[in-house]
C-alpha cells in the first residue's frame, strides 16, 4: 500500500486545492494530508486564517479522495515523516524549482521516498479570492422574499456574476 501525505492551510476551500488533493489520491492508496494550525500560519505567512484549523480539516477530511486529515504544527516535512510514515509527498508545482523544495526533495529521497509535483491550478488561490472578496463586497440579507423581490434579487446576483472574471 502506497501512503501519500500533503499539507497545506486549505483556508477558503477551492478547486485548485481539490485538484491537487484528488490528483494526489489517484498516485497513492491511502492520503493523508496535514492542516497547517492557526498559529502556524500566523508565524510563518502573517496571516490570520478565515476558517479555524480544526473546521479546515474537517472539510478535508470529508472529502471522498482523503483518507485522514492532522492540524499540525510544523513544515518539516521529515518531522512529518516521522510521523505519518508516509511513502510519497505531494506539492503544487507552482513549487518546483523552489530552493527549500528542492532540499527537502533530496533529504526525502535520501530516505527512500519520493516527492511528486502536482499540477498547479492558475487562476485561483485562496489569497486571490480574498483580494476579490474585499474589493468587491455584496452584502445581501433576505427576509419574506415577494415576487418583486425575487427579481430584483435575480438582478443583483447577474450584477455580482459580471464581478467575477470568466475563465
Amino acid at each position: 500500500m502506497i501512503i501519500g501525505y500533503t499539507q497545506g492551510t486549505y483556508d477558503l476551500f477551492h478547486i485548485g486545492h481539490l485538484n491537487l488533493l484528488e490528483n494526489a489520491k489517484k498516485q497513492c492508496d491511502y492520503l493523508i494530508v496535514g492542516i497547517n494550525s492557526d498559529k502556524l500560519v500566523l508565524d510563518y505567512k502573517g496571516k490570520i486564517v478565515n476558517i479555524h484549523d480544526e473546521d479546515r480539516a474537517r472539510i478535508v477530511r470529508s472529502l471522498k479522495c482523503v483518507n485522514e486529515s492532522h492540524v499540525v504544527e510544523s513544515l518539516d516535512k521529515i518531522e512529518m515523516l516521522e510521523r505519518f510514515n508516509y511513502d510519497v509527498i505531494f506539492i503544487g508545482s507552482d513549487w518546483k524549482g523552489n530552493p527549500r523544495w528542492e532540499q527537502t526533495k533530496k533529504e526525502i529521497e535520501a530516505r527512500g521516498k519520493k516527492l511528486i509535483f502536482l499540477p498547479h491550478t492558475d487562476g485561483i488561490s485562496t489569497t486571490d479570492l480574498t483580494k476579490r472578496v474585499k474589493e468587491n463586497p455584496v452584502y445581501v440579507k433576505i427576509d419574506n422574499v415577494n415576487n418583486s423581490d425575487e427579481r430584483n434579487i435575480r438582478r443583483l446576483f447577474q450584477k455580482v456574476a459580471t464581478l467575477w472574471p470568466k475563465k
